[in-house]
């Protein structure tokens, strides 16, 4: 199919809030051509990439993009979208209870931004998101941007972007619900109902995950389990042929057990988690989104004026109460006024206004408890065009903060068709990180003593990339590097040797290369990925980022969707991490052990609306720490059923 055909349909094609019926059919951010010249006829088409309200087709994209669909999500069997995105070349993930962080390209964790439906997630005390709260709902797909997106979203996304998305009520239809269990007392579930046309749709969901858990302090005996609940819903409804109104809104709460490092300088396991019996978390987030969308000079010139909050409260209890806590709250408005020069050309304009607030929530009165709060404004300017063969984009951003320099970044890209199997591409941009509450104004007096004076972070980064494409498969290749200026890290200046955050003097460098493929072989699929990074900082090794990930998923399905099955193997390298096992408390550099996770899923349709599934999950039974001193979770068998009307 023509690329002039592909560049119109973007241009027609809305977001997953369009109102507008269009030829194709859009699925859970696939565009489905039936005619396309591919065996593969599945089109990925990426939303976060742009503030307009246009989509990206992910073959032109000009960056760094990765996008899983609702069939990859539900064939694996995901249930925590964290271990999915092991599947994304750049993407390194470290759990443990109550925190699973994920850095892009050797990014910090609070360098990512998280957005749901839309939604910006992260907590504004700590500055990230827990991914290990967001379970996979029935339907939902993902999509990951690597490199700086500061240029469209401001600070958080220095590192990239990782954009989680439900399903919408016409998109998956009906009554959809599953049930499973398994070992550790494992039990999940969700259901959802989605009802409507493009025009006017609803969607409401519920998931749950429940699980004894298993020790992961070292020849500990405590099991760590959780109990997390997801309500969630979103619908639009369209006034008139040009006016549609959106609204979004999720409830997460989880219980959950952790274990204590211990810091007895006497103690044989100074550093080292031990079982901390009756010590407990409490999380609970509400996020809500509403929205509307105004269609002018026939549709050339779109209007979207939205608004957001994001209310999150943190607890930890232990034998004798409460232990600490943190409040974070976020209020957005943002209008985006997009306008369609022609199919090809869309200049678009952003306007932000965000106020955080952040309170600490210290029982015991030897931390600030009143309420600190940032405000920002951010405005932006960007540009997408299609000259036949190449691709352009730029955009660029400036924000207005009352706590720190005004700050501007861009972002810009270029791809190219040699020919109709081979694209060069290649990005740069800039990043900014501000430093959060923690950071500022720290959590316990004589424990972790905050500094009013840090800087933001800020990066440069820029990539070179081709996409080849051989029969029924696709390979792509990245080549990035970037260097991060300013960066917080905690220090331990004597005498008192008391923790606090700091800027480097020194620049820590990050480069490193991506691969990535695609095979649709008959009735199997192969998804491979593989990522070096070389992450340093004045010569040392950065932490917990593996030099070397890989990963590979080959899934079978019957002809007729009566039976699939499938296995992903996935790859983690040596990493290194800090341990505090020295009486100073001054952090010693350990070594995390290379681990190789393997994962066996099968499926099989009693009927035409029920299915039976089984797996095994970590099959090897591996023992590995993501975290030093943190065990994870062994071998599990997982068995349940769906249903769908």
């Amino acid at each position: 199919m023509k690329k002039l055909l592909l560049s119109s349909t973007a241009a027609v094609l809305a977001s997953s809030w369009s109102g507008a019926a269009v030829a194709q059919q859009t699925v859970y951010g696939t565009l489905v051509i039936e005619d396309a010249d591919s065996a593969d006829n599945r089109i990925p088409i990426i939303v976060s990439a742009s503030r307009s309200d246009q989509t990206y087709f992910l073959r032109n994209y000009t960056g760094s993009p990765s996008f899983i669909d609702p069939e990859d999500i539900e064939q694996r069997q995901t249930r925590d979208i964290a271990d999915i995105l092991r599947d994304v070349p750049g993407v390194a993930v470290a759990a443990t209870a109550g925190q699973t962080q994920i850095r892009l390209r050797g990014s910090e964790g609070n360098h990512v931004l998280v957005m749901v439906d839309g939604i910006e997630v992260s907590d504004p005390f700590g500055g990230e998101f827990d991914l290990g709260t967001l379970q996979a709902e029935i339907g939902s797909s993902l999509e990951v941007l690597r490199g700086p997106q500061s240029a469209l979203y401001g600070s958080d996304a220095i590192g990239g972007v990782v954009a989680y998305r439900s399903a919408s009520g016409n998109e998956r239809s009906g009554l959809s619900a599953r049930l499973e269990a398994g070992s550790f007392g494992t039990i999940n579930g969700s259901a959802r109902v989605g009802i409507g046309d493009y025009a006017s749709n609803l969607a409401l969901s519920a998931t749950v995950v429940s699980t004894d858990g298993t020790p992961n302090a070292i020849g500990g005996a405590r099991d760590i389990g959780r109990d997390s609940y997801t309500l969630s819903g979103k619908g639009e409804v369209a006034a008139t042929d040009t006016l549609s109104f959106r609204a979004a809104g999720r409830f997460i709460t989880t219980k959950g057990d952790f274990n204590d490092q211990d810091f007895n300088p006497a103690s044989p396991t100074l550093g080292f988690v031990i079982d901390s019996p009756e010590t407990t978390y409490e999380n609970e987030a509400t996020y809500a989104l509403v929205g509307a969308r105004l269609e002018t000079l026939d549709g050339q010139w779109t209007h979207d004026l939205s608004a957001q909050i994001a209310d999150i409260t943190r607890d930890t209890f232990g034998p004798f109460g409460r232990t600490s806590g943190s409040k974070g709250q976020r209020l957005k408005g943002s209008y985006v006024s997009s306008f369609d020069l022609s199919p090809e050309h869309n200049l678009t304009f952003a306007a932000d206004l965000e106020r955080e607030e952040y309170r600490n929530r210290d029982p015991f009165g030897f931390a600030f408890t009143g309420t600190r709060s940032a405000r920002n404004i951010g405005l932006v300017g960007e540009y997408r065009g299609s000259f036949g063969e190449l691709d352009l984009n730029a955009a660029i951003r400036h924000d207005f903060s009352n706590r720190f320099d005004d700050a501007t970044t861009f972002k810009v890209g270029a791809g190219y068709d040699l020919t109709d199997s081979t694209r060069i591409r290649a990005a740069a941009g800039s990043g900014i990180k501000n430093p959060g509450f923690f950071e500022l104004f720290g959590f316990f007096d004589g424990t972790f003593i905050g500094n009013p004076d840090l800087n933001p972070e800020k990066s440069t980064e820029w990539e070179v990339g081709v996409d080849q494409t051989i029969g029924d498969v696709r390979i792509s290749a990245t080549y990035f590097d970037a260097t991060l200026k300013n960066e917080i890290f905690t220090s331990f200046p004597a005498p008192t040797f008391i923790a606090t955050p700091d800027n480097r003097d020194t620049n820590s460098k990050r480069r490193g290369v991506e691969v990535s493929a695609r095979a649709n072989l008959g009735q199997f699929t192969l998804n491979a990925a593989y990522s070096y990074l070389d992450a340093e900082e004045n010569g040392t090794r950065e932490v917990r980022r593996p030099k070397h990930i890989a990963s590979a998923a080959l899934d079978w399905r019957m002809p007729d969707d009566s039976i699939s099955a499938g296995f992903t193997v996935r790859h983690n390298g040596a990493a290194t991490d800090s341990a505090f096992t020295d009486p100073s408390f001054i952090p010693v550099t350990v070594t995390l052990d290379d681990y190789t996770l393997v994962n066996l899923y099968g499926e099989v349709a009693l009927t035409d609306k029920i299915r039976a599934f089984a797996r095994a999950e970590n099959l090897l039974d591996e023992e590995y720490e993501q975290v030093f001193s943190f065990v994870s979770q062994g071998r599990s068998v997982i068995a349940g059923i769906s249903v769908s009307f």
